[in-house]
């Protein structure tokens, strides 16, 4: 099982459904939410790829970017669906930790160990 390619599909079709959702049930945070699972797909399958050697700071990024991603989105979703928030604050970290998420990414660009060479 790879599981970065796994999410990746997953989070992929969820942007897809959600798309579909916001298009014929309105709700602007779906559709913001549907942007976001579909801007950060490509990273998560990107870094599962067979054949493509993810260091583990490049699979760490990802996964900050990941739960960053299900934060945000979880909470735009929660908000239109259940009516209110997933907790304080909860949009900011999520957008805060997929900032970090990509920011980490770029540092793995830079600083690559023996085993990502």
């Amino acid at each position: 099982m790879n599981p970065f390619l796994l999410v990746g599909g997953l989070v992929g079709a969820a942007g897809v459904a959600l798309s579909a959702a916001a298009a014929h049930a309105g709700g602007g945070n779906v559709g913001t939410a549907a942007n976001f699972l579909l801007f950060h797909a490509p990273l998560l399958v990107a870094v599962g790829l067979p054949g493509l050697t993810a260091g583990k700071m490049l699979r760490v990024a990802a996964l900050i970017v990941l739960i960053g991603l299900l934060v945000f989105t979880g909470d735009l979703l929660a908000r239109d669906y259940l009516g209110d928030r997933l907790f304080p604050m909860a949009a900011p970290t999520g957008g805060t930790l997929m900032i970090a998420g990509w920011l980490a990414v770029a540092l793995a660009g830079i600083f690559r160990t023996g085993a990502d060479r």
